[in-house]
């Protein structure tokens, strides 16, 4: 919203300084700035009214080792990061921008999913909380409409730059290359409206998802809305539930979710900037460049909520928080075309996941095969998700945290390197 009055300032009273605003990196700074002084400043006033309401986390026995010093710990804290969002995206980003837009839906969404589900478990004295078709049903619904929009709106578009010493008048004429000058170089432009994807580690290397519809023979392409919505539910659903079960101890969401949020910061400026995506051979985006805004006040929400979250945690982020870093994260990857690359970048995300699916077959499987008695003792895992399989083995919280973020940082410098080893 302060763009436009700096934008008028700027124009009509050419106010000194009101200039600074056009500019993505001073609004990504100022983002940053608020949304750390959003949650350090009033997180503290959110928890003593969740305090005051009684708003405090039931914690289940696992037999893990200072478990019960958290009873009692305010819950719901991730209502501190969702006004640490949407706060500094609506004063400093344009919101008729489509991709802010849409980021702004999907923080309320889940968030919304996350706070039915911590408010059923807090007020409602249910431990099991939203039921867990209801959950789903509220990420297929968000991946609905992130992949609708993407697909038909008709400002989401890719630009694929081609230089001058590239390109062949054939290649012009079959393309519909469009002549474009940057720094005061010609470079032919091909725009189009597509459901493709960045491939990592392959040069000038791109997946169409309507490629998966070729067997379908002639006018495959006509369905390629079906399988393009259905992956972007599939990624939306997968991503937000990893998130939700790596909060599992103080701070370990919110920090790799930091790492992660940088990351697409980083691809969203390279990827919505001409000169760069030019130079470093990648698809440009237009518009996307306001993505940054987003992504600095995301940043600085999950690193302004560690100063209540980390360890010792005076406040959890609950479901209203974690559903809703997922959801962000998946959201954010899909409108970057970087999706597939969510394996490598959300790998803490991934291996939790997994830690909890091979946990359950594995266990089934030695049930049927030896005994439920076997099974119990033998399992794969001491327990489930993966950092509680550590605190198991005598490792400090703190320690897993500070580990898995080290982690988090080496993933994220290797899909930071995937834009140059290609």
């Amino acid at each position: 919203m302060l763009y436009y009055l700096f934008e008028y300032l700027d124009k009509h009273f050419n106010m000194a300084g009101a200039g600074a605003f056009k500019y993505i990196s001073t609004r990504a700074a100022l983002a940053i700035i608020l949304s750390l002084t959003i949650t350090m400043i009033f997180g503290r006033r959110l928890i003593e009214a969740l305090r005051r309401l009684q708003v405090a986390e039931t914690v289940r026995t696992l037999g893990l080792d200072g478990e019960q010093k958290k009873q009692g710990t305010p819950t719901m804290g991730g209502l501190i990061i969702l006004a640490a969002i949407l706060i500094p995206s609506l004063l400093f980003a344009r919101v008729d921008n489509v991709y802010i837009a849409l980021m702004l839906v999907s923080t309320v969404w889940l968030g919304l999913v996350g706070f039915l589900d911590d408010y059923i478990k807090v007020f409602k004295k249910n431990k099991e909380g939203l039921a867990g078709r209801f959950k789903i049903l509220g990420q297929v619904g968000l991946g609905v409409i992130v992949g609708s929009v993407l697909y038909f709106n008709e400002n989401v578009k890719t630009k694929d730059i081609y230089h001058a010493n590239d390109v062949t008048e054939q290649l012009i004429i079959e393309q519909h290359l469009q002549p474009q000058l940057i720094d005061n170089q010609q470079v032919w432009v091909k725009e189009e409206k597509a459901t493709t994807t960045t491939i990592p580690f392959f040069k000038s290397t791109e997946f169409d998802y309507a490629n998966l519809l070729k067997f379908i023979g002639h006018g495959y392409k006509d369905y390629n809305y079906i399988i393009y919505i259905l992956m972007v539910i599939f990624i939306i659903t997968a991503v937000s539930n990893g998130a939700n079960i790596t909060d599992g101890i103080d701070g370990l969401a919110a920090g790799t979710s930091a790492i992660i949020g940088t990351t697409l910061g980083i691809f969203a400026y390279v990827s919505g900037n001409l000169v760069f995506s030019g130079y470093l051979d990648i698809m440009y985006i237009p518009h996307l460049g306001e993505m940054v805004i987003f992504a600095g006040a995301f940043v600085g929400a999950c690193v302004g909520f560690l100063w209540y979250n980390a360890y010792p945690a005076q406040v959890f982020m609950g479901d209203t928080g974690s559903l809703a870093l997922g959801g962000i994260i998946a959201s954010f990857a899909i409108m970057v075309r970087k999706e597939l690359l969510i394996p490598i970048l959300c790998g803490i995300f991934l291996v939790e996941n997994l830690s909890v699916i091979l946990q359950v077959y594995y266990f089934k499987y030695q049930k049927r095969k030896y005994g439920i008695e076997y099974a119990r003792e033998h399992r794969l895992f001491k327990m489930s998700p993966l950092h509680h399989h550590y605190q198991k083995n005598g490792y400090h919280e703190a320690k897993i945290v500070s580990r898995f973020w080290i982690i988090g940082i080496m993933l994220a410098i290797v899909t930071i390197l995937t834009l140059k080893i290609r």
